[in-house]
Parts: structure tokens; sequence; C-alpha cells
């Protein structure tokens, strides 16, 4: 239990300049407690005392601002920064050394059973704002960006952006030419794709 809790303070300090001391960490970082809260309420999730689990969670949200079902299936030294606003849901699984940042939501869309919610990789980092929705994979070692939708999966070692999001980047190569400033306006895009349709009607019917 001890070496557990030295690993997570230890990897907060690492990812977080702003962490100054261990105590700070230790009493004042919600991403620490409400991971280390979701063990506890995970524990009694599998051991089918279901009640007691939602009673752990849900204590943990009101505290923290970060809402872990007690059935979400977390790996080691996941570190939730800032983390208010925090979703993650009942079947999704995170693999080591993960990175999440607030309002981040790792949810279902409602049209899926059973697996519902995603499968995170190992060492991936999701930007503030960012929703994976679905059962859908995401790559070890990628970057989902703030306020990025993620509805299909994403290959390992990429970076991706945007509503829906793309990949703009795999394997340190540059595979498009989107960033977090220029995201295209899907409405703008369908706009044109009709004002083009009505020109190459109009030409048609003059010919």
């Amino acid at each position: 239990m001890f070496d557990r809790l030295k690993e997570d303070i230890r990897c907060v300090k690492e990812r977080d300049p702003a962490a100054t001391s261990v105590l700070e960490i230790l009493f004042l970082y919600p991403g620490l407690h409400a991971v280390r809260s979701h063990r506890r309420a995970n524990w009694c999730y599998r051991h089918n005392l279901h009640f007691t689990a939602r009673w752990i969670s849900q204590r943990s949200a009101r505290k923290t601002g970060i809402e872990i079902h007690p059935g979400a299936d977390i790996g080691k030294r996941l570190f939730i920064d800032h983390g208010t606003g925090v979703v993650i849901g009942e079947t999704t699984e995170i693999g080591d050394d993960v990175t999440i940042y607030q309002g981040v939501t790792l949810g279902g869309t409602g049209k899926d059973v059973g697996k519902r919610h995603p499968t995170v990789g190992n060492n991936v980092m999701i930007g503030a704002g960012a929703k994976v929705l679905g059962p859908v994979k995401i790559g070890d070692n990628t970057k989902i960006a703030a306020g990025a939708v993620v509805v299909h999966e994403i290959p390992p070692n990429s970076t991706a952006v945007g509503v829906p999001a793309r990949v703009v980047k795999q394997d340190g190569i540059r595979v498009d030419n989107l960033d977090q400033i220029h995201i295209p306006d899907p409405t703008a895009q369908e706009i044109e794709r009709l004002e083009k349709m009505i020109r190459d009607l109009a030409d048609t019917i003059n010919k």
C-alpha cells in the first residue's frame, strides 16, 4: 500500500511542475484522492459490494469533482491534473502512465451494450475538455488535443485533434495539415459542398 502511494506521489511530482512538496501532493491534489478512492471502490465492485462501491465513488466525486465509476479498470500511475469535470465510465479501461486533464469525458454514446466505454493505452495524454466516446481504442503513446471529440479508433504513437478527432501526426511524421487552431468548420464545409452542387446543377441546366 505504501509503495503504491509513493509511486502515485512520484508520478504527480514528475508530471506537474507546480507541485512543490510531497505534503502538498498528498493533501491538496484532488486527482490523487480520486484515484486512491477509486481503488477502494473498484475492490468493492469486484467483490459484488456494488452499493458500497458506488457510495465510495460518489463521495469522492462530491469532494474532488472527479467522477470515476467503480467498475472502470485503471492501470498504474494515472495522473488526473486539476481534474474538475472529469468523468470516467463503467467499462473504461486505462493503461499505465496516462495523464488526463480537466473536463475530460471517457464516456458512452448511449448506443452500445456490454463494452460501452473507451480503452486507453499506455502513456496516453488526453487534453482539457476532450471527449472520448464509445468502445473506441486509443493506442499507446498517443496525444488527444484539448477539446477533441474522439469517436473512432486512434492508432498508437499519434496526435489527434478536432471535432471529430483526426490524426495529424503518427510516428513523428505529419500526416495532415490540421492543428489545434486551424481546425475545419464542418458546417462551413457542408455549405461549401452544397454551393458547389448548386453551381454544377446550374451549369448543367444552362448548357
